[in-house]
């Protein structure tokens, strides 16, 4: 389930391409959207800002228990881009994504590592750890100092969840 909407501010005319909402926009936009998923009895998963083909993307994901559907998503779309127009100062045009996390679910939280333990996921770090920076194996769990634990083919690797820059869980279709 997903449903878009768009924001739109006007702006001069530039020839260069949109950027994404970043830095103190973004994480304004994260509160709005975790406040909001609270008072509507949702969980917030996950936000991030995209750029498309030149094209601004924020997107949310949300979740509840039995899932989420097409009226929920519809619903957090509109209060949510009347939210940003009213409290955020974004110049330039964005779009609005607003779905469930799905198979490849975005691990954020700290909590997200404990939570789905003994899943498939994948992790890609910022810095490399023994010359990769791409993970893919069963998540283990978390061990003390906010490190997540994660099996690679029968090897445990510890990645700094400061060091993550990317997580999500494997979706079993299609997996061998």
């Amino acid at each position: 389930m997903s449903t878009s909407s768009k924001k739109k501010k006007f702006r001069k005319t530039e020839s260069r391409p949109r950027s994404a909402i970043t830095g103190r926009l973004l994480a304004e936009a994260q509160r709005l959207a975790e406040e909001l998923c609270e008072g509507e009895g949702l969980e917030y998963v996950h936000m991030e800002s995209v750029t498309e083909l030149g094209h601004c993307i924020l997107r949310l994901y949300i979740d509840k228990e039995g899932g989420v559907n097409l009226g929920d998503c519809t619903g957090v779309s509109r209060q949510l881009g009347d939210l940003m127009d009213v409290t955020l100062q974004i110049n330039g045009e964005y779009r609005l994504e607003v779905s469930s996390p799905g198979l490849d679910r975005p691990l954020s939280k700290l909590a997200d590592f404990e939570r789905f333990k003994g899943q498939k996921a994948t992790i890609t770090t910022l810095s490399p750890i023994e010359g990769r920076s791409r993970f893919k194996g069963i998540l283990l769990g978390l061990a003390p100092g906010e490190i997540v634990c994660m099996d690679v083919d029968g090897t445990t690797h510890e990645i700094a969840l400061e060091n993550i820059k990317r997580a999500r869980l494997v979706g079993n279709i299609g997996e061998s």
